[in-house]
Formats: structure tokens, sequence, C-alpha cells
């Protein structure tokens, strides 16, 4: 008698999960060098696969002794990628929240920003634009991302935009770094950001590079002013939105930042 094959719930959802796995290890590896090494060790692979099948004795135990420290091997190759994918898990699907760890360690309470300072923060962005200064601005949300606060000159300093375009003016010592924002505070100015590794436009240069690979790593979002046209972007989960308006900067800002009236 035939016996036919039994799918259970489990199986599905077993499925299910390795496929959006992959999925998220493929949006974060695409356009980069990585990708290109996936692919190439997933070639040998299966070059291996048919030496075993012809019995090619030699080559077959050298690729099989490649083979057998693949996984060692892999994890020192893909360190970076393995630390963005662990940070992307941790800060994209609100395990804090999920496990309630802000409540336990304490940590729940938010520094928010009103309305009166988007429209400052905006309006800076603007007059910087139209002057043709270049600036990079990082808006913390979950993490504190005091890694990078610790690269640049602590400020703590209220929103102003007096402030931000004198930071960005281009004789300022502090002009080429970033400003990170913790909630309605300037936190730090001149802060060095990691340089994200995939393929960008070329027209894009080092200020959308540096807000792509913090973005990519983190929960912040940025605001990038380009030096060269005057036109700005933004930033969030690795991706840049370019050419904004004013009212379209405002609408991405009071989209993804916490406000309070």
């Amino acid at each position: 008698m035939i016996s036919f094959i039994t799918i259970r719930f489990l199986d599905i959802l077993d499925i299910l999960l390795v496929t959006l796995l992959l999925y998220q290890m493929y949006r974060l590896l695409k356009g980069t060098v990585a990708f290109n090494i996936i692919l190439g060790l997933f070639s040998l692979y299966l070059f291996w696969l048919v030496v075993k099948l012809l019995n090619m004795e030699l080559i077959g135990t050298i690729m099989g002794q490649f083979i057998g420290v693949g996984v060692l091997a892999l994890i020192i190759v893909f360190h970076p990628e393995i630390r963005k994918f662990l940070v992307f898990v941790g800060t994209h699907y609100n395990l804090n929240q999920v496990l309630a760890l802000d409540k336990l360690l304490g940590t729940t309470k938010k520094r928010t920003i009103n309305q009166e300072q988007v429209d400052i923060l905006v309006d800076a962005c603007i007059s910087m634009s139209k002057s043709l200064t270049g600036a990079l601005i990082v808006m913390t949300r979950s993490l504190e991302l005091n890694d990078q606060v610790n690269t640049g000159e602590r400020l703590n300093a209220k929103i102003s935009s007096s402030l931000l375009r004198t930071i960005f003016f281009k004789n300022s010592p502090l002009h080429d770094g970033a400003v990170i924002i913790r909630g309605n505070r300037i936190a730090a100015a001149g802060c060095i950001l990691p340089l994200t590794q995939k393929e960008i436009d070329k027209s894009m240069g080092l200020r959308h590079r540096a807000a792509i690979g913090i973005t990519e790593n983190t929960d912040a979002v940025c605001i990038i002013v380009s030096e060269e046209r005057g036109t700005i972007s933004f930033a969030k989960e690795g991706e840049i939105t370019r050419w904004l308006t004013k009212e379209k900067l405002i609408t991405l800002l009071e989209e993804n930042i916490t406000l309070v009236e």
C-alpha cells in the first residue's frame, strides 16, 4: 500500500521560518562582497558533490578537508555580516518588548521631541541645503548609539538651527563628522559612523554611505544634506530616500520619531 506523505502544521511553520531567515540574510548581504563569496562557496560545494558522485578520490579528499572546516571559516570570513544580522534581529523584531527587557532593566523611559523642535531641525536642513553646506544628522530611537557618540565631542545641547549650521560650517573642526540627536537634545557632534559595504549610486558620497551604514546596523534614522548639490535625503533601515522637499522631510520625521505635544 502506498503511504502518503503527511505534512504537519509544524512542518509548514518550519519552512516559513527558514524562508524568512534566508530572505533576511539576502536583504543584508545583497550588493555586498559577502554575497559573491557565498555564491562562490556554494559553487565549490556543488563541485564537491559532483566529485563525490564520480568517485574522484584525490580531489574529493582535498575538498572534503576544506568543507570539513567550512563552518569555522565562515564564522571568521563573515564575522561583520553575522554581527550585522544579530543586531538586525535584536532591533527590528522588538525583542526588548517581547521579552519585557525594558521593564526588567528599567530602560522604558524615552526622550521625546516636540513639533517645534522638528520644525527647527527641518529649517536648519533647508538653510544648509540652500547654502550648499554638507550635513549628516543621526536621530536615535531605541538604541543610544553610545559607541558612535564616544567618537565625537559630547554637547548635550538644545536643538538649535544656529548651532547645527555652525557645527556643519565648512571651516568648523566638527563639520566632517555626524551630529547625533537623542530625543530632544544634541548628544554629540563630529561623530564617526560605520560605512556601508554594499554598492550604492556613484552620485552619493561618504555622508550617504555613512548614513546607510549606521541605519542598516541600528534602528536610527538619518538626514543627509549634500554639499555638492544641496539635496536633502533621509535614510532608514539601510535605504535612502532622496530629493526631499521640506514637506516630505517633515512627514518622514513625524512618521519615524516619537513626538510629544
